[in-house]
């Protein structure tokens, strides 16, 4: 129970006055709708039913005084009234309470949500390598949403024991030996059901782990839809996820048949319950009949309640492993928090007036390991220059790339802007002043103008169309169905590879960037557009500093110098002709490889 006590101490924190006003309400609740069990006794009194004097209970007593002093014809009307307006007060304070309870419930979970994805959007790049997208997909949603339905049969179990202990405690009033009897009687068949609970929490952990294969799958499918097509391998697919599928259904079929085996126990136990209470009452207790009527209906009543309370306990317990995975996902985001949202909204952009270096920065995705995807980088990058990087797959480009950005920190050693080290608030700063162009262009699912919107949101339209100009991208934007107004689709899906990493670079250059970081962003143009685009970076030349990863020799040849790594190590940097002189070096045994591979 400790992860729930948790968030029960959250949601103090969040409802406050709030809370403690619906537990006030429910209270209320419990004793208006005790009343009305209270003036059953006088209406079967005013019927000549029962005799309410015999009874001795204080409460009936004073209400029966004013009733006897009415006129025989104006009694009966005068409870019926009294009963008519208890059951409205009730029906008025159940919905009151209801509303409140689901506004808190609802608040609840909304800032849980808000809080847990704030907490991601903070995590260093370094965490996001680690996980998986869909689990935090999954945790976003199926997850929380078993958090609020934990948190709501808390709140109901909570109502239900305020209500049982008051019904208890009138039953108590009439008869305490009866009361007795009946919650010895529930303790014992409550006792052995607490194995049901157990069996629950269990069947929870599967809940959560069924349920992330189920995010992971979706996810790897759809992103995986062309290579499975391609192949065709969608009845191999079809049929993992159909077994999947099928485990599924079995714990939800398992979770079923734990509850409803728990209820028919109760309801087993309480027809023995009622036929010797019934039993023990009228022949060894002599308890009259109106008495023994208002007791029936009481724990008519309550026994229902005892039944939800365990089916209340044991979905409670089954969601216990949502608890413990969203507060297990909030500890490693804290643990890997990289800046607070105030502090990166805030910043202004640093510019880059020197230089951009490192310095004997070493770098490990994974520091329970030994090998380093980066080792001993010494590089310096003058600002306004052309750098380019090259090298072997693996060899250590995009993880150098990351480093410059600020998206991973070394190790050891540093990297510095101007001379002074990049960390703390110059970090927030810094990634300010960074335009970053992937291989694998990404846009949103939204309109195009809205895409370009996302890094400078002031952005006019003239300086929206002078950045497509700059990255060739406005003719074919003019020839869109709606211009800039038109919706580009899922990843950008409406337009080609080229014309998507064009729209990217130009969103980048809109932003005006101290550093312009390209990872292969000409890869899927064709040899016109890269040309142009060729052209328009060199004449930023001096304006500002830009990183490229390359392969294609035209956009090497024109960089002011070129480093060359090797298994996470800068084995070489310098000019585009120095290097190319150098027949023992490394760049110039992968230059003559590549005008190899590029020759008829």
């Amino acid at each position: 129970m400790k992860p729930i006590r948790i968030y029960l101490k959250k949601l103090q924190q969040f409802a406050g006055f709030r809370l403690y006003l619906n537990m006030l309400c429910m209270l209320l609740l419990s004793f208006v709708d005790s009343m009305g069990i209270l003036l059953i006794l006088p209406m079967l009194s005013v019927i000549g039913f029962a005799d309410s004097s015999a009874i001795g209970i204080p409460i009936i007593s004073q209400l029966m005084q004013p009733l006897a002093g009415l006129p025989g014809d104006w009694q009966l009307p005068v409870v019926l009234g009294g009963y008519l307006f208890i059951m409205l007060a009730t029906g008025w304070l159940q919905r009151s309470q209801s509303v409140l309870a689901v506004s808190i419930q609802q608040g609840f979970i909304r800032h849980l949500r808000v809080d847990t994805y704030q907490r991601l959007i903070e995590a260093d790049w370094s965490f996001f390598l680690r996980q998986r997208r869909s689990d935090f997909q999954h945790m976003l949603t199926s997850e929380l949403a078993r958090v609020s339905q934990g948190v709501h049969l808390f709140l109901t179990l909570v109502r239900s024991g305020v209500f049982a202990a008051i019904q208890l405690l009138l039953a108590f009033m009439l008869s305490p030996e009866l009361t007795l009897f009946i919650l010895a009687s529930g303790l014992a068949i409550g006792l052995p059901l607490r194995r049901f609970v157990r069996r629950s929490k269990l069947l929870g952990d599967r809940t959560s782990e069924l349920s992330q294969s189920y995010y992971s799958a979706l996810s790897d499918h759809f992103n995986g839809m062309k290579e499975m097509k391609s192949n065709r391998l969608e009845m191999s697919h079809l049929s993992w996820f159909r077994t999947l599928c099928q485990r599924m259904e079995s714990n939800i079929v398992e979770m079923s048949r734990l509850q409803s085996i728990s209820q028919f126990y109760y309801k087993l136990a309480s027809a023995v319950l009622i036929a010797l209470f019934v039993f023990f009452s009228l022949r060894l207790l002599q308890v009259q009949s109106g008495q023994l009527l208002l007791i029936i209906v009481i724990f008519a009543r309550l026994w229902p309640r005892f039944s939800a309370i365990q089916s209340n306990m044991e979905q409670l317990y089954s969601s216990i492993p949502a608890f413990d995975r969203l507060i297990a996902l909030k500890r490693e985001c804290e643990e890997a928090r990289e800046l607070a949202l105030e502090q990166g909204l805030s910043a202004e952009p640093l510019p880059l007036r020197e230089a951009l270096e490192c310095r004997g920065a070493y770098f490990r995705y994974n520091r329970q390991e030994g090998d380093c995807a980066l080792r001993n980088i010494h590089l310096h990058i003058p600002a306004g220059s052309m750098t380019a990087i090259v090298g072997k797959s693996g060899a250590g480009k995009s993880t150098l790339i990351d480093l410059l950005m600020g998206l991973i920190r070394p190790e050891k050693g540093e990297v510095y802007v101007d001379g002074q080290p990049l960390v703390g608030e110059r970090l927030a700063a810094f990634r300010h002043s960074v335009s970053y162009v992937s291989q694998e262009p990404f846009l949103f699912h939204t309109t195009l103008r809205e895409n370009m919107l996302l890094v400078k949101p002031n952005a006019t339209e003239p300086e929206i169309w002078q950045a497509l100009q700059f990255a060739a991208a406005d003719e074919f934007v003019r020839q869109l169905p709606q211009g800039l107004d038109t919706v580009l689709g899922d990843r950008g899906e409406r337009l080609s590879g080229g014309e998507r990493q064009r729209i990217v670079l130009a969103r980048a250059i809109l932003r005006k960037p101290a550093l312009l970081i390209l990872d292969e962003a000409t890869s899927a143009l064709d040899l016109e557009h890269e040309a142009k685009i060729r052209q328009a970076i060199d004449r930023l030349k001096g304006k500002v500093t830009i990183i490229m990863i390359a392969h294609r020799l035209p956009t090497i040849r024109y960089a002011d110098q070129v480093l060359v790594m090797e298994r996470g190590e800068l084995i070489q940097q310098g000019g585009y002709q120095q290097l190319s002189s150098d027949s023992k070096g490394r760049f110039s045994k992968w230059l003559h490889m590549h005008m190899e591979q590029s020759s008829p």
